[in-house]
């Protein structure tokens, strides 16, 4: 039976904020939100002391902490499934309301008891969780430590589990250990990137699976920021030279290929990469272009594009880090052709960005950005 050093309550409440995939800074600026400036003022340290069960949250607290996450009272405080909050915050797996039926959540309980017992349905149950972890309204951070865990119980799963399942888990865990390594990418981690990169391709491999392990290559040549271009090429090569590998996968390789080349300087390498892609498009030959040098170039490509879409709408276009990692490496781009004013606006919508969704690989991108002096610095005035 699995036990726990702290209250039912105190658990429950910790696995409902890490299940929506916020920081406890999340969860305490929601309440404020939420208060008001009529409402009760939040402690400081009170949402750590009441995970720990070291303080229970008041009658005003309690109704705050139903209010954003959207349950009773009952709910939050005394709730049905005590068996499944146990087991989410022994793992520290994400508890999804909403996601799974207590069937479902009972099942994979038991298997974490006796990891023997997890079986195709227990596979099914962690490739919902990994597609529900791929929001893009999470910072990367965030997503690291939910899938963290993740990880962890599919590879104890695996190692005990029935013959029929472990196929299906070890397909799981390349593909949690490429999420992983793609955020850690966007956290600014390099070394655990790649570090995380390498499990997903051990554990590729290990499945026997051809298009599972280009997978697992692409995403390593995806690293434009966290590993040498001699390496993305490699990782990219290798992806596409596998036996009956979808046109798609060979276009995508092309493209990180492309920008590794540019990255070290090699432009008729870079430049038959962007041919041999059947739409190499703008954003992509406007990187490659800067990497090169020849930031006239890109900023020629870009005023040819429609501007890049506003955060207000990033939900339904792509994540925030990456809008973040876009409008830096406009910024750069602006300011090495020396247009100023539009690089400067760039980067400092870039730099709201990044902050607010904790995109680091932007803020690296902007560190990289000089602006030109002003005009009138240049000028003399002759008396």
């Amino acid at each position: 039976m699995i036990t726990i050093d702290v209250p039912l309550w105190a658990a429950r409440l910790r696995a409902l904020r890490r299940g929506r995939l916020w920081s406890r800074r999340d969860l305490e600026e929601r309440m404020t939100e939420a208060a008001g400036e009529s409402g009760p003022g939040l402690p400081t340290d009170a949402v750590p002391a009441w995970e720990a069960g070291e303080r229970r949250p008041d009658p005003g607290h309690a109704e705050l902490l139903c209010r954003v996450f959207g349950v009773d009272e009952a709910d939050l405080f005394v709730g049905p499934s005590s068996g499944t909050v146990l087991w989410h915050h022994v793992t520290g797996i994400p508890l999804m309301p909403g996601l799974f039926t207590e069937e479902e959540e009972e099942r994979v309980g038991r298997a974490v008891e006796r990891p023997w017992r997890a079986d195709a349905a227990t596979a099914g149950y962690f490739e919902r969780m990994l597609d529900a972890c791929a929001a893009p309204y999470a910072r990367p951070a965030d997503l690291v430590a939910a899938l963290r865990p993740v990880f962890a119980g599919v590879e104890a799963f695996r190692r005990d589990a029935r013959p029929s399942a472990r196929g299906p888990l070890l397909a799981l865990a390349a593909r949690d250990a490429e999420l992983i390594s793609g955020m850690e990418h966007e956290a600014g981690d390099a070394r655990g990137a790649r570090a995380w990169s390498d499990r997903a391709i051990r554990a590729a491999r290990e499945t026997g699976d051809p298009l599972i392990e280009v997978l697992a290559l692409v995403q390593r040549a995806e690293l434009v920021d966290a590993a040498e271009p001699g390496e993305i090429v490699e990782a990219a090569v290798a992806a596409r030279e596998r036996a009956g590998v979808p046109a798609e996968i060979g276009t995508l390789s092309r493209r990180h290929e492309a920008r590794a080349h540019a990255r070290a300087g090699e432009m008729e390498p870079c430049h038959r990469c962007l041919e041999e892609c059947e739409e190499a498009g703008a954003e992509l030959c406007a990187n490659c272009l800067v990497d090169l040098g020849r930031p006239g170039g890109a900023v020629e490509i870009l005023e040819g594009e429609p501007p890049l879409r506003l955060p207000d709408y990033l939900p339904d276009y792509l994540p925030a880090y990456l809008a973040a990692y876009g409008l830096a490496r406009r910024a750069h781009a602006y300011a090495e052709a020396h247009e100023r004013d539009r690089a400067a606006d760039l980067a400092r919508r870039a730099l709201a960005l990044a902050r607010r969704t904790g995109a680091a690989r932007a803020l690296r991108e902007l560190g990289r950005v000089h602006l030109p002096p002003p005009a009138e610095t240049g000028r003399r005035v002759l008396v």
